[in-house]
């Protein structure tokens, strides 16, 4: 008999102890934000991405000029080739291909900086986009703030903060769209 109560109490335990985490998780809070979305419409955002076409086009036509002038050389080698002296060819040629490659490094390198800049721009609008979501969660006592792209299911119980951080963060109720910038 005292085996049975004492494995009744211990019954009895695990099934307070269960009951009351999950009563726990059922008060807990849950939100969800597309991150991706709230930082899109924010003006910060826009200069950003401003700033990187301008940086994008200058990369670009110091490129482009860098071929124009391979594709010049290139052009006279190929009109004139026949007609020079086997060393003037051979120096004409290694010209070319130095050249050739410093176009490939040049763009190389474009690459990286862009990535740079482009990170460097876009790490404080992605901080104060992660401070707004936290502020924002707190002041309504969610506990917690999925990011919504990555989520398989979500419960109706579970809110949507872009609103309300797009409020917290000045951002119009209309705006729903990010600023489109032309390609020059």
């Amino acid at each position: 008999m005292k085996k049975f109560s004492t494995l009744f109490v211990v019954a009895l335990f695990v099934v307070a102890t269960l009951f009351s985490s999950q009563k726990a998780v059922a008060q807990e809070k849950l939100a969800y934000i597309n991150s991706a979305e709230l930082i899109a419409l924010m003006p910060e955002r826009d200069a950003a991405f401003e700033t990187l076409q301008k940086f994008q086009a200058e990369l670009t036509e110091t490129g482009q000029s860098m071929e124009n002038d391979f594709n010049t050389k290139l052009k006279e080698y190929q009109d004139k080739a026949k007609n020079w002296a086997p060393a003037v060819v051979e120096t004409k040629e290694k010209e070319l291909g130095e050249l050739q490659q410093r176009i490939q490094n040049y763009y190389n390198q474009a690459q990286q900086d862009f990535a740079q800049r482009q990170e460097t721009l876009m790490a404080p609008i992605m901080e104060k986009a992660y401070n707004a979501i936290q502020k924002v969660a707190k002041a309504q006592g969610i506990t917690y703030v999925f990011e919504s792209t990555s989520l398989v299911y979500m419960s109706d119980s579970a809110k949507n903060l872009l609103a309300d951080v797009k409020k917290e963060l000045g951002i119009p109720a209309t705006k729903t769209q990010p600023t489109q910038f032309n390609q020059q």
